[in-house]
Formats: C-alpha cells, sequence, structure tokens
C-alpha cells in the first residue's frame, strides 16, 4: 500500500476533531472523510464510518492489517503536522484542500 496523495480538507480549532482528511492509495483508490482526534493521550486517526439501526458506529473503509493502518495512521499525522507547520511559517495563510505529503513517505 502506498499513499499517493494526502488533502487536508478542513481543519477546527476549538474541538477534539482537527481535521478532515481524504487520502488516495496507490492513485488508484480515494478515501473521504478520515478524521484527526485529539485523543488523551495522543493524536490519532478515525475512519470514516456511519451509525447503523443500534446506534453502533461501523467503519466504511479502513484497514485490513495492523501494519496497513500503522502506516496509514502515520502518513496521516505527519501530514496533518506538516500542515500546521507550513500553516505557521506562513502566517496562517494556508487554505484546506491543499494537498500534502509526509516528507518520509511508509509504503
Amino acid at each position: 500500500m502506498h499513499v499517493t496523495d494526502i488533502r487536508i480538507r478542513r481543519t477546527y480549532q476549538d474541538s477534539r476533531l482537527k481535521a478532515l482528511v481524504s487520502v488516495t492509495v496507490d492513485g488508484d483508490l480515494a478515501v473521504h472523510d478520515i478524521k484527526v482526534i485529539e485523543g488523551p493521550q495522543r493524536l490519532f486517526v478515525a475512519m470514516p464510518s456511519r451509525k447503523d439501526e443500534s446506534g453502533t458506529f461501523r467503519d466504511i473503509a479502513h484497514p485490513i492489517t495492523p501494519q496497513a493502518r500503522r502506516a496509514l495512521e502515520t502518513a496521516i499525522l505527519d501530514a496533518y503536522r506538516q500542515y500546521l507547520d507550513n500553516q505557521s511559517a506562513s502566517g496562517g495563510q494556508l487554505v484546506p484542500d491543499h494537498p500534502v505529503l509526509p516528507t518520509a513517505n511508509p509504503s
């Protein structure tokens, strides 16, 4: 699995939800509405989900293996941090939906 594009679609300031992200895998598959969430101890990635009839949230799309999940989460969080660094350096002038890829892209 190779992440070929990461787009920070929207960011949030005063919320546990920090960003909505879209990812393209292998140049062939796009996954939208991936969430970057501030947890009690660290940032984490939540895959797009939908609430079923019983009120349980179920992932719409998700990595199958722990290695793929770790690689995807690392790539997304690296891109999110890079986006924040670039935004700070530019005085807050970056616009969401700009492609951001981490400098070290895991395969």
